[in-house]
């Protein structure tokens, strides 16, 4: 019987202006950094970014054409401005594949784990009827996801491109 190898899943970087898409790859479970939460006004910050992707091994996404450029085979542009199309322009290179995992917190990027009783209790958004769903929960900003109604929204965007 043979195995096929598993692949290690592409990680990104994101730059300041692809704040909406780094959520929605987040949604799809894509571990990714985004420049985002780094303090604004750092005039090394393009050279930050391509050293942190070469370091860590991540594909660059950004809309500046010089920064693009100068990252080679490390970074990627992205061209559209609508995210739609943004994750279909990755999805189209191969570098993701259409999915809504909802395994990665979409404000921090940390990797989600099943909720306690006591996270969700904690949790006042919560929904008050707990049945049918599935909650899970992020260690690291205290944030509650589950399986409701908030995730038709991007699960029927990402289906519908292209």
């Amino acid at each position: 019987m043979s195995h096929e190898p598993v692949l290690p899943e592409t990680r990104f970087l994101a730059d300041r202006m692809l704040g909406t898409l780094t959520r929605y790859l987040r949604f799809m479970g894509y571990d990714t950094v985004s420049a985002n939460g780094w303090s604004p006004g750092d005039s090394r910050e393009d050279t930050r970014l391509l050293d942190l992707a070469c370091r860590e091994n991540r594909i660059l996404l950004t809309r500046d054409h010089e920064l693009s450029r100068r990252g080679k085979k490390q970074a990627v542009l992205v061209e559209a401005e609508d995210v739609i199309a943004q994750v279909g322009q990755l999805i189209e290179i191969g570098l993701i594949v259409r999915r809504l995992s909802m395994s990665r917190c979409s404000l921090c990027n940390t990797e989600l784990c099943r909720a306690t009783d006591e996270e969700i209790a904690s949790a006042t958004y919560a929904p008050n009827v707990k049945a049918g769903y599935v909650f899970f929960w992020c260690s690291r900003c205290g944030r509650l996801y589950w399986n409701g109604t908030h995730q038709r929204s991007p699960r029927e965007r990402i289906e519908t491109v292209p």
